[in-house]
Parts: structure tokens; sequence; C-alpha cells
């Protein structure tokens, strides 16, 4: 039953990217059958939805929701751009920069490449900045601040890793995911020319409106459950209930269309596997697969290898809601089995190279870099897929970049 539970994982995976379906979906629905042919109550399997994480994404991106529906991270994200002026080589690192800040306060890795990929595309096609580069930088800013407690990675991170009495790990998985992304992004940087970027036209001349009562209501609103968060230690899904609430009584933003907005695709993916993930624990698939990862790796190269399987696996499935629910329960046995392997850097290695591997259209920060491009540039067949193939490339090169880097310890370096 234990293999059966792994291959039922699989099967999973491979509908859901082959047929796109709702892979967390899938999951419940196999869960289900394995409960039946395991002898496992209905009342244990349900136990594997884990609430308390549901509550907390569900908050924050309520929030979050509400924040962008009424323009205010939009017209945010435009002002901190429009900054560098002529100085157009600042404005890779600028958005590098300030996607990790705004996915740090709460929104995420994935809506804040929804948010800002649109506008450095429309750079990118306006100005003749290589999408490439900017997609680049905004996906892997993305991801790095995505890593923050406060956001929908960290989270999760965090939660999968105290399952296993991992915790307190906050700020060095934080500071692992940063250091890492900014490794590459320099790498980026550098080998797609961004320092040698000029232009005539001055971005920060561009007219850009004033914000709005609403908008200055939601960022003061967002500000404060930061801080509550921070200081006070309140659960950050609680307080961002809070907060929308009070939002929505001052009517900043359209509350159904806030509700409709949130991205319940993700949350149904993320808790959905966790329901199966849970049942494979308990009938001794991850002791099974722990063991086959084992046996291909050695305490040097035990970080590399499980970045390296990550990377691929995110090529073809959710980083957050498949690869790092699969692969963080196995962290305590490989770590055992291994000896002298820190669980927090091979926990490290998995989520951020997972990440990186988001830059291949493929996987949802390419595939809306390319969406934003073809629409903004109006680009034909062939220059779609030339994009294509360069970003995959960039994704490609990253997952080995960082592999080769963890083996020689990069994630044991901040700790």
């Amino acid at each position: 039953m234990a293999l059966l539970s792994l291959l039922f994982l699989l099967l999973a995976i491979f509908l859901g990217f082959v047929r796109k379906m709702n892979t967390g979906l899938l999951c419940i629905a196999f869960a289900l059958v394995l409960g039946r042919m395991s002898g496992v109550s209905d009342a244990v399997i349900m136990k594997g939805f884990n609430s308390s994480l549901f509550i907390m994404l569900l908050g924050v991106t309520y929030l979050f929701s509400m924040a962008q529906i009424n323009g205010s991270l939009d017209l945010l994200a435009q002002k901190v751009i429009a900054l560098a002026g002529r100085r157009v080589y600042l404005i890779p690192i600028i958005i590098y920069v300030f996607s990790i800040v705004l996915a740090a306060l709460g929104p995420g890795s994935v809506p804040t490449m929804a948010i800002m990929m649109v506008f450095s595309m429309s750079l990118a096609a306006e100005m003749k900045i290589s999408p490439v580069l900017l997609s680049t930088l905004t996906v892997l800013g993305s991801c790095a601040g995505g890593l923050s407690p406060l956001a929908a990675t960290g989270i999760i991170g965090a939660n999968l890793c105290a399952e296993f009495g991992l915790t307190g790990i906050e700020n060095d998985f934080l500071l692992n995911g940063v250091f890492s992304f900014t490794v590459y992004a320099v790498i980026v940087y550098v080998w797609l020319g961004g320092y040698k970027l000029c232009a005539a036209e001055d971005v920060g001349e561009k007219v850009i409106p004033s914000f709005n009562r609403k908008q200055l209501l939601t960022i003061a609103g967002i500000v404060a459950m930061v801080f509550m968060v921070m200081l006070l230690h309140i659960n950050v899904g609680l307080v961002s209930f809070a907060v929308a609430a009070v939002l929505s009584f001052l009517r900043v933003s359209e509350e159904a269309k806030a509700i409709r907005h949130i991205p319940w695709n993700t949350l149904l993916l993320i808790t959905g596997v966790g329901v199966l993930m849970q049942l494979i624990i308990d009938l001794g698939g991850i002791n099974i697969l722990s063991a086959a990862l084992v046996s291909i790796m050695s305490a040097k190269s035990a970080a590399a290898v499980m970045g390296l399987t990550s990377g691929i696996m995110s090529w073809f499935s959710s980083s957050s809601g498949v690869v790092m629910p699969t692969l963080l329960p196995t962290v305590p046995h490989i770590a055992q089995q291994l000896g002298g392997v820190n669980e927090l850097e091979l926990a490290s290695s998995i989520t951020t190279i997972s990440h990186v591997a988001a830059i291949s259209p493929l996987s949802t920060g390419g595939a809306l870099a390319l969406a934003a491009y073809a629409s903004a540039a109006n680009a034909n067949q062939k220059q779609q897929q030339n994009l294509f193939m360069k970003m995959f490339g960039v994704s490609a090169l990253g997952v080995s970049v960082l592999c080769v880097f963890s083996y020689f310890g990069m994630f044991h370096w901040l700790l």
C-alpha cells in the first residue's frame, strides 16, 4: 500500500499536467479510493486537510485581492519603477527589489508575478529591453519575497517543516532564499547585459496618477497588518481577515469581486495535495521515497540531488502546491539515514531550486510572462516560440547553477 500510495500521487501529478486538471482535487478523490483500499476511515482521511494553513492562505489572498481590485498594488509598482528615470539600467534592479518587498509583505510569489509581470513586459516591449531579463528578475524577486513568513510559500514551508519538528526557521528560510535568488539574479543581469541599458525616453516623465482615498486606506491597512503580525505576533490569516473586514466596511474595494478574485484553484491545490500526502505518510510511502533518494546521494550531494529533483518536478507541477508537500516530508528521513545533513539546508534547497524552475513557460511565472509580452508587443508565433525557448533555457540554467552551488554548501553558509 505504501508503494501504491506513491503511484497514486504520480498519477495525480501526471493527470494534472496532461489533462490540465486541479491536482489538489484529484488528490482528494484518490485519497478516498486509497483509504477504502487500505482500510483507513473517512475521518482519518479528512484530518489530512490542513484547516489552519487554509485559513492563513485564504485571509492573506483575500486582503490582497481587495488591494489588487482597486489598483493599489499596480499603481504602487508604477510609482516605484518610475523612479529610475533615464537610468534604465536600474529598471531591472528596481523590478527585482520591489518584487521582493511586495511579495514579502503578503501577496506572495504568484500574485506579485501577476501584478509586476504586466508592467515589466509592457516596459520590455515599449523600451526594447530584453523580455527574458525583466521576466526572469520579476519571477526571481517574487519567489524570493514569497518565502517571507507573511506570504504563502513561506507559510507553507514553515508549516510543512513544523510537522516534522523543524521550527523557528522563518528568518533563515527567507534569508537563504533571498541570497540564492539574488546570486542567480546577478548572473542573469550581467549575462543579458542589464548594466548596458540606456534609453532616450525618460520613464520618470510619464504622468502617473496620485493615490486616491480608497487606495491610501488600502495601503494603510496592509501596513497595519504587517505591524500586527511582526510586533504583536497575531496569526497572519486572522489579522488579514480583520483588516479586510475594516476595508470592506469602508467600501475601498468591491467585496464580491475580491472574493471571486481569490486564487481558489491554488488554495484547493495546496490543501488537496495535503490530504493525499498525509495518507501517504501514514501508509509509509514517504519512507519508500526517502530510501530511493538516499540510495543515489551522499551527505555531500544531498542538497544538490534534492534541489535537482525538486527543479525537475517543478517544470511539470506546482512548486508550493505539489513539490514542497511531496519532498519536504522526506527531509527528516534523509537527514537521519545519511547523517551529518542539516534539515534546513535540505528544505531550503528543495524550496528555492523548485521556484527557480518557475521561470520556465511551463510554470506559472513563465506563462504569465509569455502571455503578457505577447499582448504588449503583439508578438507573432515565431517570436513567442523564440521567447519560450530562451525562458526555458534560463530556467534550466538556474536549476543547474543553484544545484552546483548547493553541492558546495550554499544553503549552509548562512545557517
